[in-house]
């Protein structure tokens, strides 16, 4: 039988991927727009706006490493 805490653990992991996902995600759309927005002007600035739009990846690594350790706190509490 599932106790409650363990469907507490489950959530608590699933909100920090899921979360964090959707803050990446706007942030990304943001800067998107903007890129593209700069790039319309000057083409030279296609390598720039690339790398800033794959920087806020690094939320949704952070997300993710932060379920696994609740995951693996949880487990060992």
């Amino acid at each position: 039988m599932v106790d409650v805490s363990t469907g507490l653990i489950a959530l608590a992991s699933g909100l920090a991927i899921g979360l964090s996902a959707i803050a990446a995600a706007i942030a990304e759309k943001e800067i998107g727009v903007a890129a593209v927005g700069a790039m319309a002007e000057k083409e030279e600035l296609f390598g720039k706006g690339l790398v800033l739009t794959v920087i806020p990846e690094t939320i949704v690594i952070f997300g993710l490493v932060v379920a696994i350790l609740i995951l693996n706190l949880a487990k060992g509490g």
